[in-house]
């Protein structure tokens, strides 16, 4: 009798490992990798270094676009998220087009703290499965400075540093992307077409600087 417990909890347990694990990854142009194939973004490299490192992620579930603030990925996510549909991982990046569109910091600080709650809510391990990614440094670009919006890291940094003290606040995890993105920024290599947005490369190196946190975050649920 033991012997058949024990395969049936082995049995059990190798069921676990191939289910498939599901990431919901919420934000703006940043999310899908504007300007790239969706395969290039950000969140379909984090998913393919997970997956070679034993886990058995799908294809993430990606709720962004290019412009949206904070009040447009809200309004999104009550219309094409199910309310009771949870995820084993969940990110969230956003506010670039609040600063960029010089809405408060007030309205960013509410909707950012609505936000991270509902990606909590997301996710099955609740805090533990959430992780947020600041806001690059898009005024090293060629772009911002051809429009003059060189000063928006200092607008940034505050908006930066709301969301980092929000996620100490709520327990999760906060991965700083600001400087490598302002160092790789400056070069053409790393940016596409529009001097304004990363290219694969520049993505590839954001999700290296967080993989391993990712990963302890993982083995830790």
């Amino acid at each position: 009798m033991l012997k058949y417990k024990t395969l049936f909890i082995l049995l059990n347990l190798n069921l676990q490992l191939m289910a498939q694990q599901t990431y919901l990854a919420l934000g703006d142009s940043y999310s899908i990798g504007e300007g790239l194939k969706i395969e290039k973004s950000w969140p379909f490299q984090l998913v393919k270094s997970l997956n070679s490192k034993g886990f058995n992620f799908d294809s993430p579930n990606i709720i962004a676009k290019t412009g949206w603030r904070t009040d447009e990925l809200i309004q999104a996510i009550d219309e094409k998220l199910d309310d009771e549909k949870q995820f084993d991982l969940v990110s969230l990046l956003i506010g670039v087009n609040n600063q960029y569109q010089e809405k408060s910091l007030g309205q960013y600080k509410r909707e950012f703290k609505e936000l991270l709650e509902t990606a909590i809510l997301k996710s099955k391990h609740k805090k533990k499965g959430v992780f947020v990614v600041s806001i690059p440094d898009y005024g090293v670009t060629p772009f911002a400075k051809e429009k003059e919006k060189t000063n928006a890291i200092e607008d940034l940094k505050r908006y930066n540093k709301f969301a980092q003290k929000q996620c100490q606040k709520y327990g999760v995890a906060f991965y700083d992307i600001t400087e490598l993105s302002a160092e790789l920024s400056q070069n053409d290599d790393m940016l596409i077409e529009d001097r304004l947005h990363p290219n694969a490369k520049q993505y590839g190196a954001w999700v290296d600087s967080f993989l391993g946190n990712v990963l302890e975050q993982m083995n830790n649920e």
